[in-house]
């Protein structure tokens, strides 16, 4: 079996996802690889080979092109290079230099492509009719000329007559369909098997019906790990019983040294489904997803296997929030290497001998989901949070050298602008403490129960979208929302530069680099805070 990251989604680090199937199937004995399409077809864009087009020399004459192309490696050399992230200027220069070549290699294809995104100026991934047209049209993708190739290669190695995508992102549907099609032509007698983020949210909508038929032979909700054994038709031996559905991830067949950071990101992921479970308009609570955390013992023991074998500069867990159990087993056995990660405000944070510990046991960056200043508006959104207890957080973090990336909603059917503001003030008023901020406009997902009793519309055009337009129960509508962060969050004197240091394209996945001076000293295969 085939399994495909296809683009577009930050090359900072390796799927997760797939090398957490991979290791699994080699565990029951099924032979198959791992193919990053999103890594190999943004390096291959930039590269511009020979026999691919990517950007030809007189494509354009404009200065920035011409200066992006001379630099392309001396930035892709910075960009894995740690001394670059002790200027933010230095940085931002290198990245938006790869992201313009990116740019213009995709203007040809009428694709707006970054290095964080893929938008079509025709198609929609939320139309299940325009990704079977990308799947009918291959090779009007700008990603075409490398993965006719790459397909073709991977098939004469492995001889595998089934492919899996992980399809996450809106980002990365209409190449993942290109992909698809492109397969089904050249290879019908191929098995495609269809999963990950994106697909289990469009099969937890209620009208969901299945448009894809002709294309996709599986689409699977959820965890892949059992329902690939079955599609597969392996049974499980009385050894790989006791193994349940956990393998730590298996990365050593990916390109670890080619990913864009400074050294390799081991992503680790901990549990799945959130152990809060509780917001109002969470969509794990949404999609009835349930918390199944890993052991915290197995959870330790599975990073020191993964960072003696990997030897990465930084770990990012990807848990929807780190259950304080963990933390408090990490501070007794750290992993040796920094890690970052997301984490609910709770008393455990409001101690500031906890959160020292957290320091000395590696922890570089903490994300957190505070979304909005204003009690009132926490407690309808059951956010759990009391922001007495959110403001001592940020200090103990800023007090014991723990970064914060703090994440905002604004715009929910709770708030007003009076009740936004307070969110402004807050924000303001720790900024001192703050060392990240992202701000959103708040998506009311359909078929929620918010949806049930709100005037709504639709957002986007389509029969895949996820959310849907409302008119907000208050008058604090979307143009307006977008107004007061346009006119007043953003140039907030104390909220202005904490916006300006998010790292673009890579945000938090790169904001552990920024931690502190930036100075870092080597450990013993790691970087560790200095």
């Amino acid at each position: 079996m085939i399994l495909v990251h296809p683009p577009v989604t930050k090359p900072g680090e390796p799927p997760a996802g797939g090398a957490k199937l991979l290791s699994f199937l080699r565990h029951h004995r099924v032979n198959s690889q791992i193919l990053d399409a999103n890594l190999e077809g943004l390096l291959q864009l930039l590269h511009g080979q020979e026999n691919f087009p990517g950007i030809s020399p007189d494509a354009t004459s404009d200065t920035w092109t011409k200066r992006a192309r001379r630099n392309l490696p001396l930035n892709l050399i910075s960009i894995k290079n740690r001394a670059t992230y002790r200027l933010l200027a230095r940085y931002k220069k290198a990245v938006k230099e790869l992201n313009r070549l990116l740019e213009m290699a995709a203007i040809p294809q009428d694709v707006r492509l970054s290095l964080a995104n893929y938008q079509h100026l025709r198609l929609s991934p939320t139309r299940s009719s325009d990704l079977i047209q990308a799947a009918e049209n291959p090779a009007q993708n700008p990603f075409y000329p490398y993965f006719a190739k790459r397909f073709e290669l991977a098939l004469d190695e492995a001889q595998s007559p089934v492919f899996g995508f992980s399809l996450n992102y809106l980002s990365q549907a209409l190449s993942t369909f290109a992909m698809i099609g492109f397969l089904k032509r050249h290879y019908p007698g191929i098995k495609i098997i269809l999963g990950g983020g994106l697909v289990t949210s469009w099969m937890s909508r209620p009208d969901w019906q299945n448009p894809f038929g002709g294309l996709v032979n599986f689409l699977v909700a959820g965890p892949g790990e059992k329902p690939l054994l079955s599609i597969l038709q392996i049974k499980e031996g009385e050894k790989e019983k006791g193994c349940g559905s956990h393998c730590p991830p298996d990365y050593d067949s990916l390109p670890m040294e080619d990913y864009l950071s400074p050294g390799f990101i081991l992503p680790y992921s901990s549990a799945s489904g959130c152990y809060w479970n509780r917001c109002l308009f969470c969509p794990e609570r949404a999609e009835g997803n349930p918390h199944n955390p890993i052991p915290v013992d197995r959870v330790v023991g599975d990073l020191k296997f993964l960072t003696e074998k990997t030897r990465p500069v930084l770990i990012h867990f990807l848990d929807n929030a780190i259950r304080p159990a963990l933390m408090e087993r990490i501070i007794a056995s750290p992993p040796g290497v920094p890690w970052y990660g997301f984490a609910r405000i709770t008393r455990h944070l409001a101690d500031l001998d906890f959160c020292i510990a957290l320091k000395r046991c590696g922890c570089v960056m903490l994300q957190l989901g505070i979304e909005s200043g204003d009690q009132g508006v926490l407690d309808q959104l059951q956010k759990g949070i009391k922001l007495e207890m959110a403001s001592l957080a940020l200090k103990n973090l800023a007090r014991a050298g723990v970064a914060s990336y703090v994440y905002l909603l604004l715009g929910t059917p709770a708030e007003n602008e009076a009740e936004a503001k307070r969110t402004l003030e807050f924000t303001a008023k720790h900024s001192p403490q703050i060392s990240f901020v992202n701000l959103a406009l708040f998506n009311l997902p359909i078929g929620s129960q918010e949806s049930q009793r709100l005037i709504t519309e639709k957002f986007y055009e389509g029969d895949l979208s996820l959310y849907v337009n409302f008119s907000h129960p208050r008058g604090w509508n979307r143009n307006l929302v977008r107004q007061f962060l346009d006119k007043e969050f953003k140039r907030h004197p104390a909220i202005a530069p904490l916006l300006r240091r998010d790292p673009p394209f890579f945000t938090s996945n790169h904001a552990p680099f920024f931690q502190g001076d930036g100075r870092w000293k080597l450990g013993v295969g790691s970087w560790l805070p200095g």
